[in-house]
């Protein structure tokens, strides 16, 4: 594994086999899952304006995210429930998060690209590949950086979702994060089945 830091990193998609870059969104909210992506993009067809999604407006992101599905080589979606963040913690979740969005890929990589400082174990997956972790890859490695935009609409999509099946907790406006409108409402309503109940502001509102 390879791990590096790189305000400028660019990945040369004309090197040999395909390359994924893969990144999450959703680590930090109180319920919902967590949401990873992997996206092999097309050096011949480039997307314009890939950042880090957080940096964009949400109408930015959705016009990324359909040219990424329309114009990448592969792209693949994992989830993580809430039941599986408790179950295994969040960096773990992630990386199963993370896994599953590899599997998902109708292609498989000859290199993945992970934003962060780790990588997660891809060890039984039904291909091998080389692997490297890229601080801060989410805005300088465009694969890494279509990769995260996709987590982010699919997770805030569904969020919106959720906010049907679980009204008053305002799930379509924060997305889950501890804003305060959303802990008043916890501790109001107490936990929804997908709240994290390993979370610290979850736990207190749980009945004692």
């Amino acid at each position: 594994m390879r791990r590096r830091a790189a305000p400028q990193a660019t990945l040369d998609l004309r090197r040999p086999g395909l390359v994924a870059g893969v990144d999450e969104a959703g680590r930090g909210p109180l319920a919902g899952p967590v949401v990873a992506a992997a996206v092999i993009l097309d050096g011949s067809r480039p997307i314009e304006g890939l950042a880090d999604s957080k940096v964009l407006a949400p109408a930015r992101r959705e016009c990324l995210a359909a040219e990424i599905r329309l114009h990448s080589v592969a792209w693949g979606i994992g989830w993580a429930d809430a039941a599986e963040i408790d179950a295994l913690n969040i960096l773990q979740a992630t990386f199963l998060a993370m896994r599953r969005a590899l599997v998902a890929l109708r292609s498989p990589p000859a290199h993945v690209v992970f934003d962060g400082d780790r990588c997660p174990d891809l060890g039984g997956l039904a291909f091998a590949c080389s692997v490297e972790a890229v601080i801060g890859g989410d805005a300088s490695v465009p694969g890494v950086s279509a990769a995260s935009i996709l987590a982010k609409t699919a997770r805030d999509e569904f969020m919106c979702r959720l906010e049907v099946q679980y009204p008053g907790y305002g799930f379509a406006g924060h997305k889950g994060y501890p804003t305060a409108a959303h802990v008043a409402a916890l501790r109001r309503l107490g936990p929804s089945p997908v709240h994290r109940r390993s979370y610290a502001p979850v736990q207190s509102c749980l009945p004692r």
